[in-house]
């Protein structure tokens, strides 16, 4: 090789050198099988493991993670889906917070719509509670006038008939009774949760309020 052409063969070479010093980057991982692999682009040997890419001054400019598996990204879409659901649901609780402080913006009108929606319950109770009274003592002089004969057999159709009506009427408003017994309690429950979210909501909106208003000098 000639002296010119030596010298032009050293030019290219630093100059391509130069240039992969510049802006290559290169790769590197240690596979299934303990081998330290380098290349220039990501390596498929280690697509199930870390990698790290390096730039030219050999410092890590990041960390590739390992390809997922079907069952991995299965789990991840999951977890994505469900912290999706869990932003929808805190959403949709913050706006049925709202729109109940706004329905109730302190504890009187809360109580005052509890007291409205207990009175007509309560009011069923004592009309069927009345009527449970006045029967037990229809049953009582019944009872008196069958005392005398000795079987049910004997008693008059008439008798027997009266006995049969007041033990269905009887048992028809002890069930209405118990009915709204637990209607009230199924509305004090849903009365009593609400409250329970309304009293840190109230605290909270009166704490804004207070850190609002400027301090009178």
């Amino acid at each position: 090789m000639s002296r010119l052409s030596r010298h032009l063969a050293l030019v290219l070479l630093a100059t391509g050198v130069a240039g992969s010093a510049w802006g290559q980057r290169i790769y590197s991982c240690t596979d299934a099988k303990g081998r330290r692999l380098t290349a220039d682009r990501p390596i498929p040997e280690c697509l199930d493991r870390e990698q790290k890419e390096l730039g030219s001054n050999g410092q890590v400019r990041r960390t590739i993670p390992p390809v997922p598996t079907a069952v991995e990204r299965a789990e991840q879409e999951g977890r994505q889906r469900k912290a999706v659901e869990e932003q929808q649901r805190l959403a949709e609780e913050k706006r049925l917070n709202k729109l109940l402080v706004l329905r109730y913006p302190n504890q009187r009108a809360h109580d005052n719509e509890r007291a409205r929606a207990l009175q007509p319950v309560a009011d069923t109770i004592a009309s069927a509670q009345r009527r449970v009274a006045e029967l037990q003592e229809q049953q009582q002089k019944l009872r008196a006038e069958a005392a005398p004969y000795k079987t049910p057999a004997e008693r008059p159709d008439k008798l027997k008939r009266q006995l049969e009506e007041n033990e269905q009427h009887l048992a028809a408003q002890q069930r209405q009774v118990a009915g709204q017994e637990e209607e009230k309690a199924r509305i004090t429950l849903r009365y009593e949760q609400e409250l329970a979210k309304l009293k840190p909501l109230w605290a909270q909106q009166g704490a804004t309020a207070a850190a609002s208003t400027p301090l009178a000098r």
